[in-house]
């Protein structure tokens, strides 16, 4: 008797065909994320909570099905192929760690998730952190929780980070940005010391929100971006989400600070590109899914800092600028010095320039690591946060909204989250030096807006491998040389000692 089409099915054929359910919920769940950011009236939070965590259990509960682990198993011991043994590395370690977290765990954070968002934007609008404390005490509670069921025996913040770097130790981690922010203190130290003056007045002024859109509409369609996979919003903390048949992004706009709106939204270009590069044909599977946090932020970081604050970049745009705002007359030098200039007195992470930033993100490490141990109450996250930037960059929020208010993560609940920022920046300047070395005359090119042999390089070398490799060995295929600070250093070095003169 012939075998059914079931039967004549391999063990890891049934076994992804039964993950692409698992990840078209999720990437439902994020289309109605999404939604909640940029579109939903005020009202919807109550069923929209509930919407999240139904399909959040759903999820949780196909990945952990007793038949998802014996096909899992089965498949192991069939004699993958290099391919396929990617797949279930992956699969493994994402079946694993979920069957460790009961169901009602994983509707109780979503849920939570849900509730939160809407409370923290409220709390952001009418500076009150009272009225986001009581969220962000639960998603503490509920995320050691979470940790402890995954692994009662390690640190908490070191299973939540895993969340989102799940290849790279969390004590390299700590060693790189150890390394990075020894050598950044210092700097930043000699730069507010310098009697450079940069030409930080090139875009002062009033700069109407509609020009702006319009101005990084221009933007994105000169980096590539392709308008038929894509859309672009405005939402109170810029995003980009999606596949790659449909990755959105979002900016926000500021009418005293056009750099602002126009390097967020390039950055989260990057992170559209990735995801638009990993191959359709294995869209719903691990080699159709980014990475990780770490490789995602390198793409948004490698665009913004190396492409969009480059004086080649200023070369081409600087027309496309003035001509949306013609008020503006700088030169392209001026222009590049505004892009670089480093603060003196900034209080806002995503308006940081490129070596404050990384301080922003300690001040964030540090914090989120106290709270998740206990060592920190939510109630005193406030005088916390004020304190650390005091201590660390030399300036006081004079309200929360500025402070530890202004990132939508905790409202996530998305403990270990921020030190992948740090990892990507670092990661984006490997990434380049290497990009450099294989495209002739690459800052010709970007001056010129000729940008398709760099998204070609990134595409070939990072976004078609999707999970196949794992983070250090990502790099290394793509670099030749192991993950490190080096080539950041080099950078920040070379590039802030010939602005500011050191």
């Amino acid at each position: 008797m012939a075998q059914s089409s079931t039967e004549a099915e391999s063990a890891y054929d049934r076994l992804l065909t039964k993950y692409k359910r698992i990840a078209n919920v999720k990437n439902a769940g994020g289309i109605l994320s999404w939604d909640q950011q940029v579109m939903m009236p005020d009202e919807g939070t109550p069923a929209r909570s509930q919407q999240m965590s139904t399909l959040s259990a759903l999820s949780h509960e196909l990945l952990t099905d007793d038949e998802f682990g014996e096909l899992l198993e089965a498949a192991e011991e069939d004699d993958p192929t290099e391919e396929q043994a990617a797949v279930l590395r992956e699969l493994r370690r994402d079946y694993e760690r979920a069957a460790r977290v009961p169901n009602d765990l994983v509707e109780k954070i979503s849920a939570a998730s849900s509730e939160a968002i809407p409370a923290w934007k409220q709390a952001k609008a009418e500076d009150d952190f009272e009225t986001f404390a009581p969220h962000l005490e639960k998603h503490v509670e509920l995320k050691r929780k979470y940790a402890e069921h995954i692994d009662p025996d390690r640190d908490p913040y070191e299973v939540l980070f895993e969340d989102y770097e799940p290849c790279l130790p969390l004590e390299q981690t700590e060693d790189i940005l150890a390394e990075v922010r020894e050598v950044l203190v210092s700097m930043i130290e000699d730069i507010r010391e310098s009697d450079t003056e940069l030409a930080v007045d090139a875009f002062e002024g009033e700069f109407g929100e509609d020009e702006q859109e319009e101005l990084v509409r221009d933007a994105l369609s000169t980096l590539g971006y392709p308008w038929d996979r894509g859309r672009l919003d405005t939402a109170p903390h810029p995003f980009s989400s999606g596949t790659q048949f449909d990755a959105r992004v979002t900016t926000r706009y500021d009418e005293s600070d056009p750099l602002g709106s126009l390097f967020s939204t390039i950055h989260e270009f990057g992170h559209a590109l990735y995801t638009l590069g990993l191959p359709d044909e294995h869209y719903a599977t691990p080699l159709g899914e980014d990475r990780n946090l770490s490789v995602h932020e390198s793409q948004s970081r490698l665009w913004e800092n190396h492409v969009g604050r480059s004086r080649a970049f200023w070369q081409h745009f600087l027309p496309t600028f003035t001509e949306h705002f013609p008020e503006v007359d700088a030169s392209v030098e001026e222009a590049y010095e505004a892009a670089n200039q480093v603060y003196d007195d900034n209080l806002i992470r995503v308006e940081a320039d490129e070596l404050t930033y990384h301080l922003h993100i300690v001040i964030r490490f540090e914090l989120e690591r106290d709270l998740v141990s206990g060592d920190l109450a939510v109630e005193d996250v406030p005088e916390a946060w004020n304190d650390k930037y005091e201590e660390y960059l030399g300036i006081r929020p004079e309200t929360d909204s500025e402070g530890c208010l202004q990132d939508i993560h905790w409202a996530y609940g998305n403990f270990g989250y921020f030190p992948t920022y740090s990892l990507g920046s670092i990661m984006a300047a490997q990434l380049f030096a290497a990009a450099e070395e294989d495209i002739d005359d690459i800052d010709e090119k970007v001056a010129d807006g000729e940008f398709g042999d760099l998204r070609e390089w990134l595409r070939e070398n990072v976004h078609q491998h999707g999970r196949q490799y794992e983070t250090n060995d990502l790099v290394k295929r793509a670099t030749g040389e192991d993950f490190a600070a080096d080539d950041f250093l080099d950078y920040v070095e070379s590039k802030y000692s010939e602005l500011y003169d050191l």
